[in-house]
This record gives structure tokens, sequence and C-alpha cells, in this order.
């Protein structure tokens, strides 16, 4: 090999090279060659744990108003990074919900906010100076906005890991699989690849157990495996509290967001039974009204999709800049292909998210006006 490498920095002719490179085409060379000129990308779990293997800037970065798994997979991996010597800072795009406040090492979250400009700015410092940056719970850069770009241009190596569909093609390493059912597990798998799974203590262990736990809706989604709840005994195993994580999440509801669901489902839940399908509108002015905060929606659609007959579920709220879809369904209606062919979104076949730059009513409308389509699918 090391003959081989001098026998080319010899060369000071690029002809002269490729003429040699066509009397020796043999893949074992031609592979030498380009490992020389081009260094290989980390596509296997050896060389990421190669190039981890001394202390590196990270920058871990998750989707837009990011739920249990998106900051509970971070702050995990954040812990297992920061035990192994690594420098290490998370980015949100926007802020996250208050019940997720407890996590441990929050205080290394740079959340973005309409409010300054400052958090940007040092986003934008830390992407630079990145030397990997762990891009989590998001399949496309257009999910985490503005940061989409910088995360593009800069020089560090890029990770992806991830379980929603159709995977954007940026990464310089992936660890992509869609039938996980959460982000937090494949964290926990990657550390354990990594040869770690000792590293994980009690802080880190809490904080993947609440992704795995959100997004299995408690264990009861068809996304439930053996292999979740295989998983979930480890994560107890090494410190998890089920019973804290689920308090903390579930269990510490404002009085305001109380009174939010309490109006949607008595005023603003309708039910369409010939499509099977339920769905629920708020306004801007009705999420002021009753003081809605980030995460004050965040299970409302799950409501309509308890209803006794319905196939899919649909909540759509007004953020002012845009109209925000949330999607479910039951059984074989596929969600993620309604999202992504008339709301530019996606997710999930059975969970999927959307958004809609219409008015709320316009949104709606498009949204009735497209349910004949799938008659067919939801009353099968």
């Amino acid at each position: 090999m090391v003959a081989i490498l001098v026998f080319f920095e010899g060369f000071k002719n690029y002809n002269l090279g490729a003429k040699v490179l066509k009397e020796h085409r043999t893949k074992k060379l031609e592979s030498r060659i380009i490992d020389y000129f081009c260094p290989p990308v980390m596509n296997d779990i050896q060389a990421l744990k190669q190039f981890l293997s001394s202390p590196k800037k990270v920058v871990i970065v998750t989707h837009f108003k990011p739920d249990a798994d998106a900051l509970g997979s971070s702050l995990g991996l954040a812990g297992y990074l920061i035990k192994k010597g690594h420098f290490v800072d998370v980015i949100t795009p926007s802020d996250y919900p208050d019940f997720l406040g407890w996590m441990p090492l929050k205080e290394i979250v740079t959340a973005l906010s309409k409010e300054s400009n400052e958090p940007f700015k040092k986003a934008n410092v830390l992407l630079a100076k990145a030397e990997i940056i762990f891009c989590l719970d998001f399949s496309s850069l257009q999910r985490i906005n503005e940061l989409g770009e910088k995360v593009k241009e800069a020089s560090g190596k890029k990770v992806l890991i991830d379980h929603h569909l159709e995977p954007e093609n940026f990464a310089d390493f992936e660890k992509w699989d869609v039938s996980s059912a959460s982000t937090a597990e494949l964290i926990y798998e990657l550390i354990d690849e990594l040869g770690d799974k000792n590293e994980i203590d009690a802080n880190i262990a809490n904080c993947l157990y609440a992704g795995l736990m959100t997004d299995t809706g408690g264990f009861r989604h068809n996304n439930t495996t053996q292999k979740e709840f295989l998983i979930a005994s480890e994560l107890v195993s090494r410190g998890a509290s089920p019973s804290e994580v689920a308090k903390k999440i579930y269990d510490t509801n404002s009085l305001e967001r109380l009174r939010l669901t309490g109006y949607a489902l008595s005023q603003k839940l309708k039910v369409l039974p010939e499509f099977n399908t339920a769905y629920i509108t708020l306004t801007w002015e009705e999420l002021r009204q009753y003081g809605s905060q980030t995460g004050d929606t965040e299970g409302l659609v799950n409501y309509g999709l308890s209803i006794k007959g319905i196939k899919m579920a649909v909540l759509m709220y007004d953020r002012k800049e845009e109209i925000k879809l949330s999607f479910r369904s039951l059984s074989d209606f596929d969600v993620n292909a309604l999202a992504r062919k008339h709301f530019s979104g996606g997710g999930h076949k059975n969970a999927s998210g959307g958004q809609s730059k219409l008015s709320l009513e316009e949104t709606l409308k498009k949204f009735l006006s497209i349910l004949p389509e799938y008659k067919q699918e939801l009353n099968r």
C-alpha cells in the first residue's frame, strides 16, 4: 500500500498518471488509488468508530419543534459523546415543549428563536467549526429550515440517524431504519455497535427511554415489536425510570393545555362517517385564547383516531406563518403518501405531517376536496 502511494506521489504529470491507471486497472488497485486521492466517507461503523476515537467538536441537530424522540435522542447521544471526551453542542431550529425541560444536558441546547438573532449566529459558528454533525430524527434538510443550508455547506462530516421514509442523500454515514419505532432506539443500537453499551447511565437511559416510549404511543402503536420491549428493558436495567419519565411527559399539563384540549374535543372535532375520518381545526386566535405553548397540540390528533370506526384523523392548526397538519391512520391507510402528495409533508405510513401556505379555511377546503380520491381505501 505504501509503495503504491509513494509511486503515485512521484507523478507530476496527470496524463502520465492516467496512462498508468489504464495499464493497472484492477479493482484492488483502483480502490487504493481512490482512497488515497479521495478519502472514503464513513460508510461503515468501524470508520465512524475510528473517526470518533479522538476528541472532536460535535454538533447534534434535530428537527423543528422537537418532540421527545428528537430531543431525547439528541441529549442521549450528547451524554454518551461527552463521556467519551468530545465537545458537544445541540441545536434545535425552534423551542421545545416545557414538559421536556427535565432532560439532562438541556443547558447545551441552542434553540433558535424568532425573538432574537443571537441563537442563529451562535448556531452558524458552531456548525462552521464542527468536525462532525449528527442529524437526528429527520430525513430531509428542509426539516431544519434555515439551518439546512448551513449544515449542507459545513465542512464537518455528516451523520444521519433516522427512521422516517425517503431520506435525503446528504450524509457521510447513515444509520437509517424505517422499521425502527424511534430514533432513540437507533441511538441505543449505535452506542452498542460502537462497543460502549456500558457507557449508558441513568441520564442517557431516561432520555432514550422518553423517545422510545412516546414514538410508540406508550408501546401501543403498531410500530411496537419485540425489539422495542427488549431495548426498553435494557434501558431500564441501566437506570431509566418508566414511571418518572411517563409522569414528566404525560402528567405535567398546564391548566391552559387541558382547557384547550377540552375545547378542541367539544367544539372543534368533526367526524365524516362516509370517509371514516375525523378532523380538528384550530385558528391562531383560538390557540392564543387558550395561551397555547409549544407542545400543547401534541397528541390532539390521536383523540380523533380513538373513535370507533375512524381510520384517519387530522389536526390542522394555524402557526401564523403556515398551517401545520398532523395525520394519523390505522391499518393499511398510508397518510405518508397523502401528506407528500398534497401537503408537502411526509413521515411514516400511519403517522405523518404536512404544511400549507394557504389560509386555514382554504387548507380545510383542499383537504375535504381530496377525500373522495381516498374513499375506497378509507372504507376498505
